[in-house]
């Protein structure tokens, strides 16, 4: 690490404060170019304690950066990873103030949901699926706090991935004999298709971002408790969102969920 605490808990004081305030700032490296991964994953677990020092309970977890493209682009070779509190939850058909947000974009996802706790190192495929009680549909609602979403890994792993609101509903679905990889999706805008792809496009399974989040976590000595809801990562670009608009995720054999912006 090279930032001292004092600067990471006033970054992410700061990363917080413009995510309540829906305001923008520069990427955070700009001024702290020196930082390291273990400095932004730090700044990220200020921000968690932020919030749980108010209240809030963690609904969640995450994986972004999920596409094999995305990542030889960025010139890594593992995914990002956050979390979601509660104040992040969207009822199934819900509202989302985009007053409340800066430029908010929509991602659709598989969301799994645990029986069994889940650690690393050495989690694959097989273990995750062993451990799920089911999937569902998911849409995350990413809102970067920088400028023009223009930031680089470290910055965006800070702010914990962009993550800013969720929703998951539909028909869940148990994984005994199901391919996850040839599961199909369509994200509609006020009624129209807007984005369309299959369950492979996230690292060739939407279960390898589990299991790389839980080999992240177990480096860190920790694990993923059952019951735990995780977002897989998207599966198609990202979708700008503006007020009046509504979105609805259909996914093969689950189902759709939904939310309108206001």
């Amino acid at each position: 690490m090279k930032l001292d605490k004092a600067t990471i808990d006033a970054l992410a004081e700061h990363l917080e404060n413009c995510q309540l305030q829906a305001r923008d700032t520069a990427k955070i490296t700009d001024d702290h170019p020196a930082m390291d991964w273990e400095d932004a994953y730090a700044i990220q677990a200020a921000l968690l304690a932020r919030k749980q020092s108010r209240g809030l309970r963690l609904a969640g977890l995450k994986a972004g950066l999920t596409s094999f493209a995305k990542m030889k682009q960025m010139g890594v070779s593992s995914p990002v990873f956050g979390w979601m509190t509660e104040d992040y939850a969207v009822p199934h058909g819900g509202e989302v103030k985009t007053s409340e947000l800066i430029h908010p974009k929509v991602e659709p996802e598989i969301a799994f949901v645990l029986k069994k706790p889940l650690s690393g190192p050495g989690c694959h495929i097989g273990t995750v699926l062993a451990a799920t009680d089911f999937v569902l549909p998911g849409i995350e609602v990413i809102d970067s706090r920088y400028r023009d979403f223009k930031f680089d890994l470290k910055s965006v792993i800070a702010d914990n991935t962009s993550a800013s609101r969720f929703v998951v509903g539909g028909q869940p679905m148990k994984v005994d004999g199901q391919d996850l990889r040839t599961v199909g999706i369509v994200m509609e805008k006020n009624g129209q298709p807007v984005a369309f792809g299959a369950g492979a496009a996230v690292l060739g399974h939407p279960a390898t971002a589990i299991a790389m989040l839980a080999n992240h976590l177990g480096a860190r000595g920790e694990e993923i408790p059952a019951g735990t809801l995780i977002l897989s990562g998207g599966i198609t670009e990202a979708v700008s969102v503006a007020a009046g608009d509504s979105v609805t995720l259909k996914v093969q054999g689950m189902g759709s969920t939904g939310l309108r912006f206001i």
